[in-house]
């Protein structure tokens, strides 16, 4: 039996994920993730105006009146929520950690992609493949892939993002739309990431804490890798210290960023420090425009 603690939990983050749907994403998501093209629907009468490309010449020639062709968007996608749950996302100096700001938008991703009646499948990953939720429809569905997110225990410590990736290409078999959320400290998967963002449509979403970039004057810190367990000192009441600790991490992500330019892959930076919608809103009016 599920504890009450657990269906209170879930049910917080459905009140606030499922009203930020409601009134930002809904209308959005819709927009920007179109269907996989037009498909047949029916006939109609033809009205002036109409596209004469679209005239059914067979039933046309039965009825003795011209007829159109009627198509509609085939609407339903199949969007795969891939997830970083090793241990570096446990951090966070604001309110909260990286992992969990992570779930939030996974959920708001989620509801957004049944209220439009598309399937979600989940890929939780660590340095391996930790749990897989095949694509499903449904307000259970998400609420299941949400308590899934919220009390998984990683297993791995650390972090291969070309292990999901490799795993996502076995088990999604059609074009997806492909939410790849992490903090991204792992090398070596650029390779892999190209061939996938050639196959579906993949969008990065990168969640850092400011404190990973600008660290603060906290005088001697022992700094722990919670993946690799090793430690190392950093005295941070030493200016020159942390500015080389800082330009160390900045240009990791900028090495990112532009060699995901490179592919173009879309890759969306978000600080914990910073509430996730203006970013996120941001990417997909700039989608729009795109496409």
């Amino acid at each position: 039996m599920i504890p009450s603690e657990i269906f209170k939990k879930v049910r917080r983050l459905e009140i606030r994920t499922r009203g930020l749907v409601n009134d930002l994403f809904g209308g959005e998501y819709h927009s920007v993730f179109k269907g996989r093209g037009m498909t047949f629907s029916e006939v109609r009468e033809y009205q002036p105006g109409d596209d004469v490309r679209l005239i059914d010449w067979n039933v046309t020639a039965r009825s003795g009146a011209p007829f159109v062709k009627v198509f509609e968007e085939e609407r339903e996608l199949t969007v795969f929520l891939m997830i970083d749950v090793s241990r570096s996302g446990h951090f966070g100096t604001i309110d909260k950690f990286k992992t969990e700001i992570g779930i939030e938008i996974a959920a708001v991703l989620g509801f957004s992609a049944i209220k439009n009646n598309d399937k979600v499948g989940v890929i939780l990953f660590s340095d391996t493949v930790e749990q897989y939720i095949a694509p499903k429809k449904g307000r259970s569905h998400v609420l299941r892939v949400i308590r899934e997110l919220l009390f998984h225990q990683p297993q791995g410590r650390g972090t291969s993002i070309q292990t999901a990736l490799d795993f996502l290409l076995k088990v999604a078999k059609r074009r997806s739309v492909v939410f790849l959320i992490s903090d991204y400290i792992d090398e070596g998967f650029l390779t892999t990431l190209r061939v996938v963002n050639r196959k579906h449509d993949l969008i990065g979403l990168q969640i850092y804490d400011p404190a990973e970039i600008d660290i603060p004057d906290i005088g001697l810190v022992k700094v722990h890798d919670p993946e690799t367990e090793q430690e190392f000192w950093i005295d941070t009441g030493v200016s020159q210290e942390r500015m080389d600790y800082s330009q160390a991490v900045k240009k990791r992500f900028e090495r990112l960023k532009k060699e995901c330019d490179k592919i173009k892959f879309d890759l969306i930076q978000i600080s914990t420090g910073e509430d996730y919608i203006n970013p996120l809103m941001s990417y997909f009016k700039q989608r729009e425009r795109r496409y």
